[in-house]
């Protein structure tokens, strides 16, 4: 089993590069930052991420670049360690293009193992980074053919550092995987929100929570995404073209004047499609009771309402809260197991909280 002792180099100093560093450096890794945006290097730097000087070889190199870059930057790493035999792993969401390319550019690939965090956010750079963003993720480990075992486990060692989960499959396989999870759900978010670009400013005033969950997502940055769904056009044509057909479907099914079997059907495979999600921690999905609690809008009602439900005895599985524009008041949304809402329900109340269940 290969240890995890650095130094470690971190090639792009963004959101997930400088996350990384920041992960490494809770566990006292050396980690050297390469960037060739000099401003980001220095702020990473300066939050605690790594140096931008370490004179020790590098025991891995992790390349945190976009995909149309990755290919380019692997084969350069892998060039500039051959003497050293350092491992060269990747962080970019799509794992075929980076893979080819570098392929395209050098000749030994045993070095070099793909993988990806999935984690991340709609904000991005150095200051956006957290040393907890890993913490609890999946890690997705992608060895090729030719890559050196020793290599996957160091990988390996590096996510489970980081605080992740870890799981292996092929190349092939993340990439249609992510095209599901991750890239198509970041479309229809664009598309959805989209919608509301020319919409008028009455109809963007009758906005809840159900808006701001479904466009979300698509206030990440649109070159970067650009980047990402066309190096993983293959796996997301298939998908659209499902998608497709589903609109088809449910368009027919809307012009119909007794339409009411079609429509539950679609919603009811969508319903059917949500509960396979995961709960945290990559654990099975369980069925959670929400309970709604009204709050007023002032400083210190958060904390007082979470200190409340600890006092319960719940734990809060998710959260969410809707605060919409021109109400004194917002709602946060509380979900625990069935088993604790009754006495949630019961404290909250007692401590003067407007509770809905």
């Amino acid at each position: 089993m290969s240890e995890l002792r650095g130094p470690v180099r971190i090639v792009g100093t963004g959101l997930i590069g400088t996350s990384i560093g920041l992960a490494l450096a809770r566990l006292g890794v050396v980690v050297e930052l390469v960037d060739g945006n000099a401003d980001n290097a220095l702020m990473a730097e300066r939050i605690g991420a790594g140096s931008r000087s370490v004179e020790l070889e590098p025991q891995l190199v992790v390349v945190a670049v976009p995909p149309d870059h990755a290919g380019t930057v692997i084969a350069q790493q892998l060039e500039l360690t051959e003497r050293s035999g350092a491992i060269v792993t990747d962080a970019a969401s799509v794992k075929s293009k980076p893979l080819a390319d570098t392929r395209r550019l050098t000749g030994d690939l045993s070095r070099y193992v793909g993988s990806h965090p999935m984690a991340g956010s709609e904000r991005n750079g150095p200051l956006a980074g957290r040393a907890d963003l890993f913490d609890g993720a999946t890690w997705a480990i992608t060895p090729h053919e030719t890559s050196d075992p020793e290599a996957v486990d160091l990988v390996r060692r590096l996510a489970e550092a980081a605080g992740a989960r870890t799981v292996e499959m092929s190349v092939e396989d993340h990439d249609l995987g992510v095209a599901r999870v991750s890239h198509l759900p970041h479309l229809m978010s664009a598309l959805a929100a989209g919608t509301l670009t020319d919409a008028p400013s009455s109809h963007l005033q009758l906005s809840g929570q159900g808006v701001r969950d479904v466009t979300r997502i698509a206030a990440g940055d649109p070159k970067l995404w650009t980047q990402i769904v066309s190096a993983n056009s293959t796996a997301l044509t298939g998908l659209l073209e499902q998608i497709r057909g589903e609109l088809d479907r449910l368009l027919v099914a809307l012009g119909k004047e007794e339409a009411a079997d079609e429509l539950t059907a679609i919603l009811g495979q969508g319903a059917s499609g949500a509960v396979r999600v995961p709960g945290k921690h990559g654990t099975p999905h369980i069925e959670l009771v929400t309970v709604l609690v009204t709050i007023p809008d002032r400083p210190g009602q958060l904390a007082r309402l979470f200190a409340d439900a600890a006092e319960s005895g719940a734990n809060v599985e998710d959260l969410r809260i809707d605060h919409s524009p021109g109400r004194p008041v917002g709602e946060v949304e509380l979900a625990v197991k069935p088993t604790s809402v009754d006495q949630l329900v019961t404290v909250l109340t007692d401590r003067g909280w407007v509770v809905h269940r």
